[in-house]
C-alpha cells in the first residue's frame, strides 16, 4: 500500500515535494540534532488523494495512529491522558511557502477532562484554560467555518474587564463555556471531546484549506501550481504562554528588508506562535531576548548560524521558549525584498558560500525592475504623520481604504489601512499600492506577504487609532478618512498625509551612469550581478528605440544595438501634413513630390540613430500601420464637416480628408492594408525609406563612422511579398554610392509566416519575431479590446495564469516560435533570429527564447537591465558555457 506518513527523523530537505517545505525542513533540523519537538508529516500524496475523492485514502488514520504512538512513547505522554496529556499542533505546509494562506490548529487534545490535567502538570490553571479557548476558537473557525468575529467579540469583552495581568483563570473558564455555546449554535453539536477525532478532523481541514479562495488567489498571484496539494505536520505542542520565562518569536539570519547581516526578528513573552505572525500584539525586537533570557538568546544565535551555513542562504525560523528551554518549530529559506535579494546574493558570493552563478539564480528580473522605481525624497518631505516599522520597502501613494473589498474595487492607487491583516485580506493586498497596519512587526502577516509580493508595507504604526466601521483613523487630533491621500515609505516606516515628492532610485541612477557602483551595498550588488550576467549570457540584448535620445539612453543601459526602430513614430507631429499630402496625392507626380519632401527628414532621423549606435546593428522596420492612422479620426472629421455645412461654410480640406478616411476605412485595420501590403500598394513608399537609410549610412561612413543598418519588412506572410520588396530595395541600394551592405530581413508575426519560415528564410537574412502580433493572430485576440473586457475574468478563473501579452504563451505561440527558428535555420543555417515584441523584456519569456536558440531579444530601453539579468540567469540555468554575449 502507498505510504502516507513519515516521522521527522525519516525525511530531509530534499523531499519537499512529498513532505512540503515545512515538513522537509523540520526533518532536516531533526537530522542536524537541533531541538525540534517530536512529530510526523502527512504527505502531499495523501492530500491529493483526499482532494480527488473527498475522503482520506485507505489506511491513513491507521498510519497516523502508529506514528502518534511513537511520539507518545518518546515523550512519555499520551494524547487524551487526563493526568498528563500530550497536546498536538497541526499545521499546513506546501511545497512552496504560502504564509498565512492555509490552516493551523494548536492545542489538539484538550477537552473537559484533559484541561484539568494540563493545569495540574503545568501548575498554571490560567494557562490551561487559555489554551483550551484557543483550541475551540481555531478548531471552530478552521474545521467548521464558525465566524471568527464571534469568538473575537467575546474575547475582547473579557479582556476589557480583566485586570492588569489579563483575564483570570475563572474568566477564561467562563469564556470556554461561551465559546462552546457559539460552537454548538453554528455547528449543531457540541465541541468534540475525543482527542483523536479532533486530530483527524484537523488534518482533513488542513487538506481542504488548499482549495480555500484565499489560497487560490495567493497561488495565482505567485504562479504556484494548483495541483501540488499541501502536507500536514503534526508536532508535539510546546508552550510559549507559560509565563514570563516563556515566549515565542520569529527570527532572520539577515535583515529581510535590506539584506544586512545582524540580529533581526520579533519576540513576544507569554505567547503562542500565532500571536506573533497575527500581529495582534506589538512585539519587542529580538535583541530584547538577550536581556530577558540570555541563555536561550545565545543558543538561538548559534542555531541560526548553523542553519545559514547549512542552507547557504537567508533563513527565517520560528521558535518557542518553554520555561527557559528553546524549541525550533520551523525554518525555511526566508522571503525577502528585492533589495535584500541582491545584497544577500552578492554577499554570499563574496563570502565564498555560493558561486557567482548561484548568486545570479537567486535574483530575478522582476526584482531588478522593482529596484528601478522612484523613492520618496526625504529632504522634501514634511514631518511624518506617524512612524511604524518599515516592513517592505517602496514608495507608495494612494487613497485610504479600510477593507479588502474597497481596495479591490478601487479605480486608482490605494493604501489598505488595517489594525492588522489576515489571510482574508489577500485580494486587497494584491490590489493596493501599499499596506499600513497599526499593529505587528517585520514578521507579521502583513509584512511577510507584502515582501513576497513586492508591495510596500509599514507595520506597527501604533499611533494610529483605526475605526474601520466609521471609515477613518486618527493620530492625536488629526483625522484621516477613507479617500484621503497618504504616502507610506516601506523602508523608513514613515507615514505622511498627502503626496510626498519622489526621486530616482539609487539603482536607476547607477544604471544611468550617474552613480558609481560602490555608492552603497545595493548598487554594488546590482553591479556585481549584472556584470556576471553579461559575462555568461549567450543571448544578446538590443533596444526598441526610435529617436537618437532613446538610442543613447539604451546604449548607456547596455544595449547591443537597436532591434526595432519603428519608423511610423517619425511620421507624427508636424510631419502629419506631409503624410496627408502623400495620401491625398492625385497621380504619380504628386505622390513623388510628397515622398521627395519626406526623404530628407527621414534621412536625418536615420543619421542621428546610426551615430548614436555607431558600430552596433540598427534594425529599421519599414512603415507598418495603416496609412489612415495618420489622418484625423473619422468621427472627428465627420463632426467638423457637418458643423461647417450647418453654418453654411465650405468645409474645404476637411471634406477632402473625410473622403480619404472613408475610402481607406477598414473594419479591422490590423488585418488590413498595412505592413508589407502598404509597401506594395503605395508606389515608392518603401523605396523612399530604403533610400533615406542608405544615404544616412553612406553619410555616416564617409564621416568615419561604422554604421550597421538592417532593413526589416513587416507583416510578411508569403515569401513572394518579401521578394517583391527586397528586389526594389536592392535596386535602390545599388544607386546610393558609399552605402555599406545592408541586410534585408523580415518580421515573423503571423502564424503563416512561422509555418512557412523555411521558404521565407531563403530570401531573408534575418528574422525578428513580432510576438505582439503573433500572439494576437494566433489567439484571434484584439489586444486593444480583450485586455479590458474578458481578460480579468480569465485570470480570475485561472484560464490564464498571466496575460499572454505579458508573458509568452509557450504552449501555442511558443511552438510557432520554435518552428520558425528550426525551419528558418534549416534553410539558412547562418540566419539571425531575434524577438522585438513586448515579450523581449519579460524574464520568463526570455528564458524560453534562450532555450529556443534565439540570438537576441529587443525591448524598451528601461527594460534593458532586466533583460540582461534574465538572459544571464537563463544561461546559468541551462548550463550553457560563458562565451560571446553578443
Amino acid at each position: 500500500m502507498p505510504r502516507y506518513v513519515y516521522d521527522f527523523i525519516e525525511g530531509d530537505r530534499n523531499r519537499a515535494d512529498l513532505l512540503g517545505g515545512k515538513g522537509a525542513n523540520l526533518a532536516e533540523m531533526t537530522r542536524l540534532g537541533l531541538p525540534v519537538p517530536p512529530g510526523f508529516t502527512v504527505t502531499t500524496d495523501a492530500c491529493r488523494a483526499y482532494l480527488a475523492t473527498g475522503t482520506p485514502p485507505d489506511g491513513l488514520y491507521e498510519e497516523i495512529n502508529a506514528h502518534l504512538r511513537e511520539v507518545e512513547a518518546r515523550l512519555g505522554r499520551r494524547l487524551g491522558d487526563p493526568g498528563d496529556p500530550l497536546l498536538l499542533a497541526v499545521r499546513s505546509g506546501g511545497r512552496y511557502s504560502m504564509p498565512g494562506m492555509m490552516e493551523t490548529i494548536l492545542d489538539i487534545g484538550l477537552n473537559d477532562a484533559t484541561v484539568a490535567g494540563l493545569a495540574a502538570h503545568a501548575g498554571d490553571e490560567r494557562f490551561a484554560w487559555d489554551s483550551y479557548r484557543r483550541l475551540i476558537q481555531m478548531f471552530g473557525r478552521t474545521v467548521h467555518g464558525v465566524p471568527a468575529e464571534e469568538f473575537e467579540h467575546e474575547l475582547a469583552a473579557v479582556r476589557a474587564t480583566a485586570g492588569p495581568g489579563g483575564p483570570s483563570a475563572g474568566q477564561l473558564r467562563d469564556l470556554v463555556d461561551t465559546y462552546k455555546k457559539i460552537f454548538a449554535r453554528h455547528v449543531g453539536h457540541d465541541f468534540p471531546q475525543a482527542p483523536h477525532e479532533q486530530l483527524f478532523l484537523a488534518v482533513r481541514a488542513v487538506f481542504s484549506s488548499w482549495r480555500s479562495e484565499r489560497a487560490r488567489v495567493y497561488r495565482r498571484q505567485e504562479r504556484i501550481p494548483d495541483d501540488l496539494g499541501t502536507a500536514v505536520t503534526v508536532m508535539a505542542m510546546v508552550f510559549g504562554n507559560l509565563g514570563p520565562d516563556s515566549g515565542t518569536g520569529v527570527a532572520f539570519t539577515r535583515d529581510p528588508a535590506t539584506g544586512v547581516p545582524g540580529v533581526y526578528g520579533d519576540y513576544l513573552t507569554d505567547a503562542q506562535g500565532e500571536d506573533v505572525v497575527a500581529g495582534i500584539r506589538n512585539t519587542v525586537p529580538l535583541t530584547e531576548l538577550a536581556r530577558l533570557d540570555p541563555t536561550s538568546y545565545h543558543r538561538l544565535r548559534q542555531i541560526m548560524a548553523t542553519l545559514e551555513r547549512h542552507y547557504r542562504d537567508l533563513c527565517d525560523v520560528e521558535f518557542t521558549i518553554e520555561r527557559g528551554r528553546l524549541w525550533m518549530l520551523q525554518t525555511r529559506v526566508g522571503k525577502r525584498t528585492a533589495a535584500a535579494a541582491f545584497v544577500i546574493a552578492a554577499q554570499l558570493a563574496e563570502e565564498g558560500v555560493i558561486t557567482a552563478d548561484e548568486a545570479l539564480t537567486r535574483v530575478t528580473g522582476a526584482q531588478l525592475a522593482q529596484l528601478m522605481f522612484p523613492a520618496f525624497d526625504a529632504a522634501a518631505a514634511p514631518e511624518p504623520l506617524a512612524v511604524g516599522v518599515g516592513a517592505s520597502p517602496g514608495a507608495a501613494v494612494g487613497r485610504v481604504v479600510f477593507d479588502s473589498a474597497a481596495a479591490a474595487a478601487a479605480d486608482g492607487p490605494v493604501i489598505l489601512v488595517r489594525p492588522e491583516t489576515n489571510p482574508d485580506d489577500l485580494p486587497g493586498m494584491i490590489a493596493a499600492a501599499g499596506v499600513l497596519t497599526s499593529r505587528g512587526g517585520k514578521t507579521s502577516h502583513a509584512a511577510v506577504v507584502a515582501r513576497g509580493m513586492g508591495r510596500t508595507c509599514v507595520c506597527g504604526a501604533d499611533a494610529l487609532r483605526i475605526d474601520g466601521e466609521r471609515g477613518e483613523f486618527t493620530v492625536g487630533d488629526r483625522v484621516v478618512r477613507a479617500g484621503d491621500l497618504i504616502s507610506i515609505d516601506g523602508a523608513t516606516g514613515r507615514v505622511w498625509l498627502g503626496e510626498v515628492p519622489v526621486q530616482p532610485s539609487p539603482v536607476a541612477r547607477y544604471l544611468a551612469g550617474e552613480l558609481r557602483p560602490e555608492s552603497d551595498p545595493l548598487t554594488a550588488a546590482v553591479h556585481r550581478l549584472l556584470a556576471h550576467a553579461d559575462a555568461v549570457r549567450t543571448l544578446g540584448v538590443r533596444a526598441n528605440a526610435d529617436t537618437p535620445d532613446d538610442a543613447r539612453r539604451a546604449r548607456r543601459l547596455g544595449a547591443a544595438g537597436i532591434g526595432l526602430c519603428r519608423t511610423e513614430h517619425m511620421f507624427l507631429g508636424e510631419r502629419r501634413e506631409l503624410v496627408e499630402r502623400l495620401i491625398l496625392a492625385d497621380g504619380p507626380a504628386e505622390t513623388a513630390a510628397a515622398l521627395d519632401a519626406l526623404l530628407p527628414l527621414q534621412r536625418a532621423d536615420f543619421v542621428g540613430l546610426l551615430a548614436a549606435m555607431d558600430g552596433l546593428p540598427v534594425t529599421v522596420r519599414l512603415l507598418d500601420p495603416p496609412l489612415h492612422e495618420f489622418l484625423p479620426p473619422l468621427a472627428e472629421l465627420t463632426a467638423r464637416v457637418a458643423a461647417a455645412r450647418a453654418r453654411g461654410a465650405d468645409p474645404g480640406r476637411d471634406a477632402t480628408l473625410l473622403a480619404a478616411v472613408r475610402r481607406m476605412h477598414e473594419a479591422n485595420p490590423m488585418l488590413g492594408l498595412r505592413g508589407v501590403r502598404l509597401g506594395l500598394v503605395v508606389p515608392g513608399l518603401f523605396a523612399m525609406q530604403v533610400r533615406a537609410l542608405a544615404e544616412a549610412a553612406a553619410q555616416r561612413a564617409h564621416a568615419g563612422g561604422d554604421p550597421r543598418p538592417e532593413i526589416m519588412v513587416p507583416l510578411v506572410g508569403d515569401v513572394r511579398e518579401l521578394v517583391a520588396v527586397a528586389d526594389e530595395a536592392r535596386r535602390v541600394l545599388a544607386e546610393v554610392d558609399g552605402a555599406p551592405e545592408i541586410p534585408i530581413g523580415t518580421m515573423v508575426e503571423t502564424p503563416r509566416a512561422a509555418l512557412t519560415a523555411g521558404e521565407i528564410a531563403v530570401e531573408a537574412r534575418f528574422f525578428s519575431l513580432g510576438t505582439n502580433d503573433l500572439t494576437q493572430t494566433t489567439w484571434a485576440f484584439s489586444r486593444d479590446d480583450v485586455e479590458g473586457s474578458f481578460f480579468p475574468a480569465y485570470l480570475a478563473r485561472g484560464i490564464f495564469p498571466v496575460s499572454p501579452f505579458e508573458s509568452l504563451d509557450v504552449t501555442g505561440v511558443g511552438r510557432l516560435v520554435q518552428l520558425a527558428v528550426a525551419e528558418g535555420r534549416a534553410a539558412r543555417p547562418e540566419l539571425t533570429v531575434g524577438v522585438c515584441g513586448e515579450h523581449g523584456g519579460d524574464p520568463d519569456s526570455i528564458a524560453f527564447f534562450a532555450a529556443a536558440g534565439l540570438d537576441y531579444v529587443s525591448c524598451s530601453p528601461y527594460r534593458l537591465p532586466v533583460a540582461r539579468l534574465a538572459a544571464g540567469r537563463a544561461a546559468v540555468e541551462a548550463g550553457t558555457d560563458s562565451s560571446d554575449s553578443r
